[in-house]
């Protein structure tokens, strides 16, 4: 018995003392398979630092707990002749027992408090960005700056079907990735246009819950440029995974030359709501996005899917002129109990404009005519009017 209880013993504490390695390995790597990463924001130092000091002290806690345990087990067992003491209650033992936990949680409940509070604190951020989680994507919105995107999952879809070996990034990768400057406060502005999603990027120590109607704040100071990978965090619906997060920190003169050039594009696209494309160009331009935004729900060949998402070919929405004006609501204000994002406050009019003209057009839908019929094409400036009430 006493060769059993020495071999728990050793397995016990041994087993406590390597459940720290990875803590101490993540220490000088930065990140381990057993461990939380330690970040790149003040916020998630102290986050890591307060995850391992509660992980020592309930190391401490066991080891003395099944140390006194163990000992008890060998040091008054029967066979040494050990005797039970017959006692009912001990003042002291009892007031130990209440005032050393006590101790204890308070001095867990001191920094947790003091990290809860600096997590809360978005005042005098430098940069706000507005953050909506849609199904299934996330947009941009760069207050004050006139720069907005949508984020699409960029992973080749015969990756996701298996006819292709995955990427090293894989479901982890999208078009246009969020870019902040180092060194800045970043305020973020959470939100949803549908179902509740959440914006999570571990290594940013942020997560907050993207809720229809509700604004959530949160920050972060990027002390290190890199690329920091996340998630939706909320389960929200079939593609709930392929809505990846990736935001791009760099370094500020970098972060001025690209923001320049987003303004500079969200100009020319402005710009383009006064002209007047061709039905050619408005096609070719509509079969991408309906690909990069629609294709998902409602298929690449129109057909959507049965009970679910209905079918744009040969619907009466999109092949009637009475069901014009229907066509441009549900693209331009979205339906959200039917799952329909409004692309209105995301997607220029000019590839509004042509999803809808693609849509009216392709899969057979459409007069067939060589020359069109005026409810077939639609302009920027007739979604620009229709936004505007006209």
């Amino acid at each position: 018995m006493f060769a059993r209880a020495k071999q728990l013993s050793v397995l016990l504490l041994g087993s406590a003392c390597l459940w720290g390695v990875p803590a101490l390995a993540a220490d000088s790597a930065g990140r381990s398979a057993e461990n939380m990463p330690i970040g790149v924001t003040p916020v998630s130092q102290t986050v890591y630092d307060i995850h391992m000091l509660m992980f020592w002290i309930c190391v401490v806690i066991g080891v003395l707990t099944f140390g006194a345990l163990i000992f008890s087990l060998i040091a008054y067992r029967k066979s040494k002749g050990a005797v039970a003491a017959n006692f009912h209650e001990s003042t002291k033992v009892e007031i130990a027992w209440t005032v050393i936990p006590f101790i204890i949680l308070i001095g867990m409940a001191w920094p947790a408090t003091t990290a809860l509070i600096e997590v809360y604190d978005s005042d005098e951020a430098e940069l706000d960005i507005k953050v909506t989680g849609s199904q299934w994507k996330w947009s941009y919105d760069y207050i004050g700056e006139g720069v907005s995107f949508i984020s699409n999952l960029s992973t080749p879809k015969d990756q996701i079907a298996n006819l292709a070996a995955k990427g090293e990034n894989y479901l982890q990768e999208v078009d246009e990735p969020l870019v902040v400057p180092v060194g800045k406060k970043i305020r973020f502005l959470v939100t949803a246009s549908d179902v509740i999603h959440s914006w999570w990027v571990p290594d940013l120590a942020v997560k907050r819950d993207a809720i229809p109607g509700f604004t959530h704040e949160s920050w972060a100071l990027i002390e290190q440029p890199g690329t920091y990978r996340g998630f939706c965090a909320e389960l929200c619906g079939k593609d709930h995974a392929f809505m990846p997060i990736v935001v791009e920190a760099v370094p500020e003169a970098e972060y001025n030359d690209w923001l320049a050039q987003k303004k500079k594009e969200a100009a020319e696209i402005r710009a383009l709501t006064s002209k007047v494309f061709t039905l050619d160009e408005l096609m070719t331009k509509g079969k991408e996005v309906y690909t990069k935004h629609c294709s998902t729900c409602h298929m690449e060949n129109g057909e959507g899917v049965q009970g679910a998402f209905p079918a744009l070919k040969g619907s009466a929405m999109a092949t009637t002129a009475e069901g014009l004006a229907g066509h441009l609501d549900i693209v331009v204000n979205g339906n959200t109990s039917k799952g329909m994002p409004a692309w209105g406050t995301s997607l220029p009019d000019v590839e509004l404009a042509a999803v809808i003209t693609y849509e009216r057009n392709a899969w057979g839908n459409g007069s067939g005519d060589d020359e069109p019929d005026e409810d077939d094409i639609v302009q920027p400036i007739d979604v620009y009017n229709f936004k505007k009430g006209e």
